[in-house]
């Protein structure tokens, strides 16, 4: 047994070290480089384990078996991460170095093999076998010998830096295993290479071998002195860092070696490889990475080029999801989503099954036409989850450029594809739901008519070979399920809506209101403030006081906001530790939101003669319009104010004129109109106003203006007029009818040919209320006005009321 002091793990302590076996040898792991034999070489060591093992060599004067790391990125090296196969080596001097760094020079011997890992050792100890070196003789030993030291000599003329002394060397050596050796050592070689010379144990297959590589590096030589040579020539000071670049660039070209540039077209290439892209689109594909790799990286165009090659390999050309169609699920996640909209949910479970049955069809483009805040976005989202696809959503309100939908040509900087392109990149799949939203909104300019060209998009006919400006081939949109939301359906171009079927989502009634509120809303808001069902509640009656009297809108958008207000006034109750428990009943609404926002008017407008209910449509549904006129000594004129459009002011036009006709009738002086200038106001001044539809109104106010007689304020109005006093049908008559159920307006007038519409108005509307149908003007001042003599309502007259 042997005692040292061990300073490179312990300096403190001793260690007792076992002697080593005759045939063990202390191994000392190096990494990326490679020992041959007779070479003299320096090696930096700077592991503990190293140290020591160095240590005990120079102290015992025994030889060390050199052998190379498989990982060089591995710190404590076992048996497995060595190879097999060394090379036995002299330790000629051992440097003390700073902060643990030393400096062996090792000699080279012969090579051996490794048999066993020994354990019990602070260092690697092994058995081995020594390999003893060949000497074979024959002319193919002496002309492979001669051939490489000629070739070794022309390398050497080549490496300028190389070592003067070694030509000599070269010259001197009989041995060809000693040829061979010292070659591959001074060579510029890899350590796999390196290490597959040095585990070749026949001679002359190690002098080929070693041939070989020496001839592919002096044409390496030759090359980039020829390339340094030719790149010399236009070299200028100005362009000296350019072409250091260029010069390993080429170098790296020719030699098909990996800089940075490289593996990135390697890449792409592979990518390219695996997606098995259409053949248009590999085509072009393959056409643009050529260009990449010819093009210089610090080129201007190259990020251009590298971006378009990330959307053309990252969109999905042939990833589709798989559409699993059942219509019970489909109408239970439709039930389950939205409550109401029986005839909407139908038409859509109606297109669902077509799609079912016939995959391969041309679906019609749905288009959910309603005011804002009924639905329509989430229904597009429930058809995407009755179809397992991905949802999608693109706002098309306010785009006024073409190139926003077909994408903008690449010349332009910061060029992209466009919405449609985008959207499925963003799904990741070729047959998402796409709902294109707010389509009534497009504009234009002179960038072009987006509407026309969603024509491309929009058309079964077309999309299949839809072509985005930016991407330049053409990329099959007959997967997409695309769904289109609009407020008000006339905005959108006539070509455009002809491609679509339009499916009305109307407003909501207090009822549907209030089921709404109790199933989804209430429960948002809740868990938005942070508060539990046990903790909050609201009653049917509070909702429907929030409905009436601080809501007045189609949809529920307003109505969520303010169930959230009186969710988050008892949060800060709840927070404050105040309050354990809420409920909240019609009389403690006022209490929480203040005052009403919306009050019943109607009364108190038509109090006094010359005031009417109309009723309108607007985008957001329907409501009620009133109309004021008045008289005073003139000359006979009619003014229109409030903002009137030319249709509606030919509406009143028209009702004075059939009141001067009829004035008789009427019960009135004609004189009167040539006296008196008659103006005719709808309040709301900032609001535009048009259409014929107020025509009935218009003349139920005026002949209450000239007969003093009041009209009831439960009675709403709508219908356009003639000059012969016939009531022609309008539109919107179940937004309509709504709007004078939130009013608190039971009865309306309607013309008699908007009877098919009775069918198209709720339920529970049709129940409460009282319709009657109008053919004439003056069946609905007999039924509007009241009795001049009592004030009371007059009689009805038979036939006259209709109540479904």
């Amino acid at each position: 047994m042997q005692t040292i002091e061990n300073e490179g793990v312990e300096p403190s302590r001793s260690l007792v070290i076992p002697r080593l076996p005759d045939d063990a040898m202390i191994l000392l792991p190096i990494r990326n480089m490679v020992l041959f034999p007779n070479m003299l070489v320096p090696v930096g060591i700077g592991r503990s384990k190293s140290i020591l093992a160095a240590r005990q060599a120079v102290q015992n004067e025994q030889a060390m078996g050199v052998i190379t790391q498989r990982d060089a990125d591995v710190e404590d090296p076992g048996p497995d991460d060595l190879h097999g196969i060394g090379t036995i080596a002299n330790v000629m001097r051992f440097v003390n170095g700073r902060e643990g760094h030393h400096h062996l020079v090792l000699q080279g011997d012969e090579r051996f093999r490794v048999i066993e890992y020994l354990e019990g050792y602070p260092f690697p100890v092994a058995r081995v076998e020594r390999i003893p070196e060949q000497q074979p003789v024959g002319q193919a030993i002496d002309a492979s010998m001669i051939a490489l030291r000629d070739k070794a000599l022309e390398a050497l003329e080549l490496l300028p830096q190389a070592p003067q002394e070694l030509a000599g060397a070269l010259s001197n050596i009989k041995e060809p295993g000693v040829l061979a050796d010292t070659v591959a050592g001074y060579l510029d070689l890899g350590s796999e290479d390196r290490q597959e010379l040095l585990e070749i144990l026949d001679v002359e297959t190690r002098l080929e071998r070693v041939l070989t590589l020496v001839d592919y590096r002096v044409e390496v030589l030759k090359l980039s002195q020829k390339i340094s040579e030719r790149t010399h020539e236009t070299m200028s000071e100005r362009q000296r860092e350019a072409l250091l670049r260029e010069q390993l660039r080429s170098i790296q070209e020719e030699l098909g070696e990996g800089d940075e540039k490289g593996e990135e077209i390697r890449e792409l290439e592979q990518r390219i490889d695996a997606l098995q892209l259409p053949e248009a689109v590999d085509e072009q594909a393959r056409k643009e990475l050529k260009r990449l790799e010819r093009m210089p990286e610090g080129a201007g165009e190259y990020s251009m080029v590298r971006t378009y090659l990330d959307w053309l390999l990252e969109l999905p050309w042939t990833v589709t999801r798989p559409e699993d169609i059942d219509i019970a699920r489909a109408r239970e996640i439709l039930d389950a989503d939205h409550y109401g909209l029986e005839p909407v949910k139908r038409r859509i479970l109606e297109h669902l099954a077509v799609r079912k049955l016939n995959p391969d069809g041309r679906s019609p483009i749905l288009c959910l036409v309603g005011p804002p805040g009924v639905g329509k976005t989430s229904l597009g989202q429930s058809i995407a989850r009755a179809t397992g696809r991905d949802f999608m959503r693109s706002s098309l309100g306010g785009v006024h450029d073409e190139a926003e939908i077909r994408g903008h040509r690449r010349t332009y900087l910061g060029a992209l594809p466009g919405k449609v392109i985008q959207s499925l990149h963003k799904a990741g799949s070729r047959n998402p739901v796409l709902m294109l939203d707010e389509m009534d909104k497009l504009g234009g300019g002179i960038q072009g008519d987006p509407s026309a060209a969603l024509l491309e998009v929009l058309d079964p006919a077309q999309n299949g070979t839809f072509q985005d400006n930016y991407l330049g081939v053409p990329f099959d949109l007959t997967g997409v399920l695309f769904i289109a939301t609009a407020n008000v359906p006339d905005s959108i171009p006539g070509p455009l809506r002809d491609r679509m079927e339009m499916i009305d989502i109307p407003g909501y009634t207090r009822e549907e209101k209030v089921e709404i509120a109790r199933r989804y809303l209430l429960d948002r808001q809740r868990d938005s403030a942070g508060l539990s069902a046990e903790q909050f509640e609201v009653t049917d009656a509070a909702i429907e006081r929030v409905i009436a009297e601080y809501t007045r809108e189609a949809g529920c958008r307003q109505l969520e906001r303010e169930l959230g207000a009186i969710a988050r006034h008892f949060a800060v109750q709840f927070a404050e530790g105040t309050l354990t428990q809420a409920h909240v009943d019609a009389d403690d609404v006022a209490t929480i939101l203040g005052a009403p926002k919306f009050e019943g008017e109607t009364a108190m407008r038509t109090s006094v003669p010359g005031v009417a209910t109309g009723l309108a449509w607007t985008p957001v549904g329907g409501d009620i319009l009133f109309i004021e006129a008045n008289r005073y000594a003139g000359t006979g004129r009619l003014v229109l104010t409030g903002q009137q459009g030319d249709v509606m002011k030919e509406s009143a036009q028209t009702a004075l004129s059939l009141i001067r006709a009829r004035a008789e009738q009427i019960g009135i002086d004609p004189t009167t109109f040539s006296s008196d200038d008659i103006h005719v106001h709808l309040p709301a001044g900032a609001i535009p106003k048009d259409g014929p539809s107020a025509g009935v109104a218009m003349y139920n106010a005026l002949v209450s203006l000239v007969t003093g007689r009041c009209i009831r304020e439960d009675v709403a109005m709508t219908g356009e007029i003639t000059l012969r006093g016939l009531v022609l049908p309008v539109g919107g008559i179940k937004e309509k009818v709504l709007a004078a159920r939130r009013a608190g307006i039971y009865t309306v007038l309607l013309p008699a040919r908007n009877r098919k519409d009775y069918e198209d108005i709720p339920e529970s509307a049709r129940q409460d209320m009282t319709f009657h149908w109008i053919e004439h003007v003056e069946e609905s001042t007999a039924i509007a006005l009241r009795d001049e003599a009592s004030g009371a309502a007059p009689q009805v007259l038979e036939g006259g009321v209709d109540n479904g």
